[in-house]
């Protein structure tokens, strides 16, 4: 029974200064890699917009090159613009996917400087 008691009085506790700026700093590390990553892909999204709506009108026997795994190969419209439309739908969802995921890690970010009263001297 002691140590149940023990360990909640444990749980409660407030860490340390040293352990609170490493778990902030820690967080904040965490949001500016996903910030980051988020503003990548939608640079490479937007590259997909403006390749698809460039060889949309085009010929669909046209010749076009496509760079796969740093190797240019030459194909037409017509087998190009479904993988470009499926690429670019797929970058598009795992945005969303880390937008989400920045959003839960921030309100938790929110709330840990809350709880312990943190405030950000500039």
């Amino acid at each position: 029974m002691s140590s149940s008691s023990g360990s909640s009085s444990a749980a409660s506790k407030r860490p340390s200064d040293q352990e609170l700026t490493q778990t902030y700093n820690t967080m904040k590390s965490e949001l500016n890699s996903l910030a980051q990553k988020i503003g990548e892909l939608e640079t490479e999204a937007d590259e997909h917009t403006l390749v698809v709506d460039t060889i949309t009108p085009l010929d669909s026997d046209r010749k076009c090159f496509r760079l796969v795994g740093g190797v240019l190969v030459e194909r037409t419209v017509k087998e190009v613009l479904p993988a470009l439309k499926t690429n670019q739908e797929g970058i598009r969802n795992v945005t969303m996917q880390l937008v989400q995921k920045y959003k839960g890690k921030e309100d938790e970010f929110l709330a840990f400087q809350k709880k312990y009263n943190i405030q950000v001297k500039q």
